[in-house]
Formats: structure tokens, sequence, C-alpha cells
């Protein structure tokens, strides 16, 4: 990993709110090209660190380095973030939802979009208010990934949804990842099904980093599954 071209640099950061020091002193790099899996339960600081990478909070201190540069509101031509909120409009279609996500970005691809929504086994005409909540958030999902972006940031894509829906999205994200273009950081509790397609992995607790190395090196360290270390690491 140490030879690797970097995509995501952290140097001390920390988050802190009114009450709560939600990032406590992350150092930590990201190579192109991977699939990284951030993992830690609920308050170990995964939404706070993949909304700090993508622009939309700053840190208290400390460093991030994002392709080279500080992230910040202006970084939309370099990351995609799907939020774990729901921000679609239920009034608007499946297609006219697409459509009007596109004319925010000039790297949208049309072709990838149409691609993914008979992947997703979506339909164009069907109103969002009547998606249940698995269509949702593939429809959510298509919006990341029909991007042309060096960085895809994911936040609880399987969240609440059923197997079938969870394992449509990670056979789109699979299919569509351009290793040598893309890099994505992936937030998650189902580790499950999501587990074959990480790279790397990070374990977060308390705002620290626990454990950051290949999913390989991990399952040969611990000689088990990452959701085995997952119980391991958390009992």
């Amino acid at each position: 990993m140490a030879n690797d071209p970097i995509m995501i640099e952290l140097e001390g950061i920390h988050k802190r709110y009114l009450l709560k020091h939600a990032v406590n002193g992350i150092d930590l790099q990201i190579r192109k090209g991977s699939i990284v899996g951030l993992l830690g339960p609920n308050g170990s600081g995964k939404s706070t660190l993949l909304k700090m990478l993508a622009g939309l909070i700053y840190p208290t201190s400390g460093s991030i380095r994002v392709n080279g540069r500080e992230p910040d509101v202006r970084n939309k031509t370099q990351i995609a973030y799907l939020p774990e909120i729901d921000h679609l409009y239920g009034w608007m279609t499946v297609k006219e939802t697409l459509r009007f996500i596109s004319g925010f970005y000039g790297d949208w691809q049309a072709r990838k979009a149409a691609e993914l929504l008979e992947t997703m086994e979506l339909e164009e005409k069907m109103k969002v208010r009547n998606l249940s909540k698995g269509q949702r958030a593939r429809l959510k999902l298509i919006a990341a990934l029909s991007r042309d972006v060096p960085l895809v940031l994911l936040d609880e894509p399987f969240s609440g949804i059923d197997p079938s829906s969870r394992a449509k999205i990670i056979r789109s994200i699979i299919q569509q990842f351009q290793s040598d273009e893309q890099t994505i950081v992936l937030s998650t509790h189902s580790l499950n099904e999501s587990e074959p397609m990480f790279d790397d992995v990070i374990f977060l607790q308390n705002g620290r980093v626990k454990l950051y190395d290949t999913a390989e090196n991990l399952r040969s360290d611990f000689g088990c599954s990452l959701e085995n270390i997952w119980e391991k690491v958390y009992a």
C-alpha cells in the first residue's frame, strides 16, 4: 500500500462539536484505484469523516487532501457523495430525478445512467414516492455512480434495505468500478454481502482508526472473515 499513489491524505484530523469529539486524531492515507470499506458502529465517526472528505464540513484541526487539494464546497467536480439521508423529491419520476441531478454536473454520463437503470431494474416512469426503500436506495446510487469523478463517497448505501436490493447495488458498484480512474470509500454495517468487494478496510472506533489494512492482510492476520473481525473488534 505504501508505494501506491495516494487519493486521500489526512493528518491529525479532529472534529469537535459542542458536546462531542466526533473525530479524534486520524492520520490516514487511502490509495487511488481502491474500494475502501469504512466500518464501525453508530457514533464511530464514519459519516462525519465522509462529510469532511466531501467538503461539506471542515475539520476543527488537521489537514485533508483529496486528489492533491483541500476539499471544499467547490469540489463537486472531483467528488460524488451519496448521503445516508434521502434527498429525493417524491413528486418526480425516476427519469425526471436523474435529469434534474444531471443538470448540476458537467461530468454526468447519460449512457452510464441508462445502463445502471437497467441493471438496477428501475422504470423511468415510476414516481419516486411510489418506490420502495430499496428502489430509492438504488436510484440514489445511480445518481452517484453516473458521474465521471475520481472519488466516490457512499454513506450507508445499504441501510435498511432488503437483501435482494443490497445484492443488486453491490453488483452494480463492482461492475461500474473503474480501478484505474476511481476510488470508492463506502461506509456500511452490511459486511456479509459487501465484504468481497473491499480492497482495503478501515475500522473506526470513537473517532479513531482502530484497524486499517488490506482486506486480504486483515483476513490473514485474524484468520477469519471481516465480519468475524468486526465481532472481535467491537465485542
